[in-house]
């Protein structure tokens, strides 16, 4: 005879305790997001376009998921700092990332040791909104339109700033391939946000920015600083009044700011899925279109694939103008 296990009994024990109800069932984890709030890394700081597009984004979101959704600004690198935190998250769909595409196109490009590869580390939810960007001059330079500038800065050289979110970033890159064609020489000042930009070019520390229209233009309305031109291929309905650079002279200029939702890589599909489809639905509404358009953005709202699409696109775009423009890395 084969010996019974010396553990039968007490399996049978168990197993009797269980039919009796004595012996509670286990507990499955609770369905996402019951658990805990979603938290939703911006890293940039607080006032910063993509902090407030987050904070639009994180109410609807939250309503449309039962779950509180908290924005946390981790600002620092441009953008590298809260995108490297939002890749190496785990990926259980309680830590999502707004961002813009300097962390998710140039950056790597830019610093091949970044502690995160977007492409591989993060999973695409879907573009959230785009915006062109606005060439600024700051109030202590008196140029009436494009071409003055460009006369002042050559003969200003090297002692003209002028500033941007940081390193890779669209305001960045724009200005450096603006830089290029109009054979200028102003010096790069990398600043966490375009709310410390805008008090820059107000005070006089810098003398020019690629900014976006969102954050520029009241203080252009106000008259304190001078919108000369926008960087879209064609004008924007809502800055009818500003010529584009393909205008001005600078043939198939182009730097667009975008806005995406991303999650970390290996997120459950169910979960980008759903997301996914709530993102459609609030790019969709007229309250978060209405919104965006106060700060001159346009709502997207693309599938997964989309955003994969674009950031691939933008990476060969931008690799272009950072061999032409000869960008380093900070």
């Amino acid at each position: 005879m084969v010996p019974a296990p010396r553990n039968c009994g007490s399996r049978r024990l168990l197993l009797a305790l269980a039919a009796s109800g004595l012996v509670p069932p286990l507990r499955a984890e609770p369905a996402w997001p019951a658990a805990r709030p979603i938290k939703l890394i911006v890293p940039f700081p607080a006032g910063s376009s993509p902090d407030l597009v987050a904070r639009w984004l994180a109410e609807p979101l939250a309503a449309a998921q039962g779950q509180t959704v908290l924005v946390e600004n981790r600002p620092g690198a441009g953008g590298n700092v809260g995108t490297a935190l939002a890749a190496q998250a785990a990926p259980d769909g309680y830590t999502l990332l707004l961002t813009i595409q300097g962390p998710l196109v140039t950056a790597p490009l830019l610093n091949p040791k970044l502690p995160y590869d977007p492409l591989r580390d993060l999973r695409p939810i879907g573009l959230v909104a785009s915006s062109p960007n606005v060439l600024v001059l700051g109030s202590g330079v008196n140029a009436r339109d494009c071409a003055e500038f460009v006369r002042q800065a050559r003969v200003q050289g090297v002692a003209w700033n002028y500033g941007s979110v940081g390193n890779g970033s669209a305001s960045h890159l724009a200005m450096e391939s603006f830089k290029a064609r109009a054979g200028l020489a102003l010096t790069h000042v990398p600043y966490a946000g375009f709310p410390q930009v805008t008090n820059a070019l107000l005070s006089g520390e810098l003398q020019a920015a690629f900014m976006v229209p969102g954050l520029a233009m009241a203080q252009v309305r106000a008259g304190k600083l001078k919108a000369l031109a926008v960087s879209s291929l064609g004008r924007v309905a809502a800055l009818a009044d500003l010529p584009t650079l393909v205008e001005l002279g600078y043939p198939g200029f182009e730097a667009i700011s975008w806005q995406a939702l991303l999650a970390p890589a290996r997120t459950p599909s169910v979960v980008v899925e759903r997301l996914s489809a709530e993102l459609l639905r609030i790019c969709r509404s007229d309250a978060f279109r209405a919104k965006l358009l106060g700060l001159y953005f346009s709502a997207q709202g693309t599938a997964p694939e989309g955003l994969l699409n674009l950031m691939r696109a933008d990476r060969l775009h931008w690799a272009q103008v950072i061999k032409m423009a000869q960008v380093k890395a900070d």
